[in-house]
């Protein structure tokens, strides 16, 4: 039987069982001379068949904040009873005047032409509302609700710009804000997301390839796979979102490209270092490919199970959209998976060994990995273990300590955009010149017999909040309350504390306090909530799939342990700079939980395979003398795969949008912590340190005994020659 990397084997199939059988005929099926053809064939069919469905992503996109909350949310409850009165499709639109030295008359004229205009435009509901001239008479501004319906808020950014075009004056600066205006700044922002990331990510991965790979050709096999995996993933997570089974945004659309781009890399990079490793020793690139799959394999599905079974955690968010990100990624790593197991090794035995031209491997001609830099590393680290875990721990601890600096109340509407947008303009004009949010109000409903009490006792709150008149209909009604606070911001979370306290006061009221402020109020809270539970979730399970994997308690701990560490020094380290260099004050309110996701699901994976490889080495030479030599033969392609993981979630940072941003750079950052510190220095130092004991309660390593020549298992494991691969697995064929 095939010997699998770290008992990974164990795990997934058991011993002569059937699993091991079905799995050995997939992968000659896949590498047969003939069957090759079949399976890409089928690829390119499935690829066909999914193309249209990959396009349509965007069009079952949810932006809104009030679907990402739960139906149990205030807010949430308040909008249904509110849908009496108003579309849920309405967006308020504010078009705001401002001239420094003072409106004239004559401009107060223009406007109100203007506002007549602006109400005979496509899709206006309702009455044009103004203008209203501030007390200082410097500004003003005009309130149009536009009923977007089945458009969308892709709709928002032409109705913006027609009324620009309708509001202009010699000499007065204007604006549309609201949440019309934060709409269409929006679409604009997201609009083309779906090309840019994935040109931006294909070319951080075809750059990554070219320097490793060294060759011209190579690279356009893996590059082609990551294109068909993302494209069945997009149309699978269309198919299921568009039957209403799924929450999908611009965030998680994005996330799942760049997810699927670095995870199938990752996958390819190991299939290919194996098969070059494979034909070194098989002049036939059939059995070679076999080989290689058998001994690649099982590692590598054990490896996506860890990171699928992280994503899914999510599904237990009370936030719709963390919940729907789960599927969304557990999907694209899925899929991924299949297409780097079956199609991928198709290409590469279809073109044969020229695709790794000009350094096309021949036999007998393996490298020895232990002279390598990773072989050093570990000979340095091997006298002194202790010592270097513990100054690597605590620079680590030292790097967390900025994450107290970290401010995850949420991101207020002038700082979500990297770039100053028209909506933030006009909040500004609008906070300067002290105008309530008329546009954007806090909606408390109640029954028709309670709204004067209801009315009364927010009236009570004193001059932060206006309570407007009470609106009936139908035996409810709602009450309309406007703030000096710019909706987003903490005061205005705190006007809807207190108005929600007064409001239920009142006995029999029923009263649910809604509008933007308040479903902002409680996206935090639920995602507040969401840290508190998932987090300890995702550690659980993944520390559950460690048991199994490892056959060990106390290596699995120490793995979590260290990825827990990096994620500290990642979010540390990432705040520092956010704060200090980019001028982010704050974080959106999901930020920790998807880079906790993300650093421990995708970070623990490039832990496993190194203490895969450690435990296949310590059946042969020990613990001790395992650790150097696995972290000599894993070294080069985890790094180049950390690289490549790293580089492709950075170029989120690319895009004009705060959240994306910090999310990309803080995943970038962790996950080159953990290639090229955690699992190169931290985990190895562990290692040596603890020796066998790191496989409590297990038996490994117990039966070691000293060489009859009284040399170490190390001496004695380089006297053997031990031929060195240049991926992560030790299985042999």
């Amino acid at each position: 039987m095939v010997r699998c990397t770290g008992d990974f084997a164990d795990a997934l199939v058991t011993d002569g069982g059937k699993y091991q059988a079905v799995l050995s005929s997939l992968w000659s099926v896949v590498s047969h001379r003939r069957w090759k053809w079949v399976v890409a064939a089928i690829w390119i069919v499935v690829l066909v068949g999914t193309s249209a469905y990959s396009q349509k992503l965007t069009d079952v996109q949810n932006n809104e904040a009030t679907t990402f909350l739960p139906r149990s949310a205030e807010s949430t409850r308040a909008a249904q009873e509110l849908e009496r009165f108003q579309s849920r499709d309405a967006l308020s639109t504010v078009v705001v005047y401002e001239r420094p030295t003072g409106l004239s008359a004559e401009d107060i004229v223009r406007m109100r032409e203007q506002a007549a205009t602006m109400g005979h435009l496509e899709a206006v509901t309702g009455r044009v509302a103004g203008p209203f001239v501030s007390s200082d008479g410097r500004a003003a501004q005009t309130i149009v609700t536009f009923d977007i319906g089945a458009e969308g808020w892709s709709a928002m950014t032409d109705k913006a710009d027609q009324l620009r075009s309708i509001a202009r004056i010699s000499g007065v600066d204007v604006h549309v804000t609201g949440p019309g205006g934060q709409a269409a700044d929006s679409a604009e922002a997201f609009e083309g997301i779906d090309s840019t990331l994935l040109y931006a990510a294909g070319g951080v991965v075809i750059l990554l390839l070219l320097l490793t790979y060294r060759s011209p050709v190579l690279w356009i096999l893996p590059v082609v796979s990551a294109v068909v995996a993302l494209t069945v993933s997009q149309a699978i997570v269309y198919l299921v979102a568009e039957r209403g089974h799924l929450t999908v945004n611009a965030q998680s659309q994005g996330i799942l490209t760049v997810l699927v781009f670095g995870a199938g890399t990752d996958y390819a990079l190991l299939l290919v270092a194996r098969y070059r490793e494979e034909l070194h020793r098989h002049l036939d690139r059939h059995v070679a490919m076999a080989r290689a799959l058998r001994g690649t394999a099982p590692a590598v599905i054990a490896s996506a199970a860890t990171v699928m079974s992280g994503m899914l955690c999510l599904v237990f968010a009370e936030m719709n959209s963390t919940s729907g990100l789960g599927p969304v990624a557990a999907i694209g790593v899925a899929v991924s998976l299949l297409v780097m197991l079956t199609l991928l090794p198709a290409l590469l035995v279809i073109t044969g060994r020229w695709v790794f031209w000009p350094r096309r491997p021949a036999i007998a001609t393996e490298r020895r990995d232990e002279q390598g830099i990773w072989g050093r590393v570990g000979r340095w680290i091997l006298p002194r273990p202790r010592p270097v875990w513990i100054a690597t721990a605590v620079v680590l601890g030292i790097a967390a300590v900025g994450a107290l600096r970290l401010d995850a109340s949420g991101l207020p509407a002038a700082e979500a955009y990297t770039h100053t947008v028209d909506s933030e303009l006009g909040q500004q004009v609008l906070d300067r010149h002290a105008f309530r949010s008329a546009a954007i109000p806090i909606l408390v409903s109640t029954d028709a017999a309670h709204a004067d009490a209801v009315r009364a006792a927010i009236s009570e709150l004193g001059d932060r909040v206006q309570a407007g008149a009470a609106v009936v209909r139908d035996g409810e009604a709602y009450v309309p309350v406007a703030i000096t606070a710019e909706p987003s911001s903490q005061s205005a979370f705190d006007d809807v504390r207190q108005i929600r306290a007064a409001a239920h006061r009142v006995p029999g009221a029923d009263a649910l306090v809604g509008g933007q402020s308040a479903v902002l109020l409680d996206i935090q809270e639920a995602s507040a909530r969401d840290d508190r539970v998932l987090i300890p979730l995702i550690l659980a399970v993944i520390m559950l799939v460690l048991m199994i994997l490892l056959r060990a308690l106390l290596s699995p701990l120490l793995l979590i342990g260290t990825v827990v560490l990096s994620y500290g020094a990642a979010l540390g380290l990432s705040t520092l700079l956010f704060r200090e260099i980019l001028g982010f004050r704050s974080a959106d309110s999901s930020f920790p939980l998807y880079a906790f996701v993300f650093l421990v699901a995708l970070g623990i994976d490039y832990n496993i395979f190194l203490m895969s490889r450690v435990r296949e080495e310590t059946h042969q030479v020990g613990t001790v003398a395992g650790s150097v030599k696995a972290l000599a033969t894993t070294g080069g392609v985890i790094t180049s795969a950390g690289l490549v993981l790293a580089s492709t979630f950075l170029v989120l940072a690319t895009l004009p949008v705060v959240a994306f941003v910090e999310i990309g750079v803080a995943v970038g950052i962790g996950v080159l912590l953990d290639t090229l510190v955690v699992r190169s220095i931290l985990v190895t130092a562990l290692n040596l340190d603890l020796g066998a004991r790191i496989w409590w309660p297990s038996r490994l390593d117990r039966s070691r005994r000293p060489s009859r020549d009284g040399a170490s298992p190390l001496h004695t494991d380089e006297a053997h020659g031990a031929a060195s691969t240049d991926d992560h697995e030790t299985a042999r064929g």
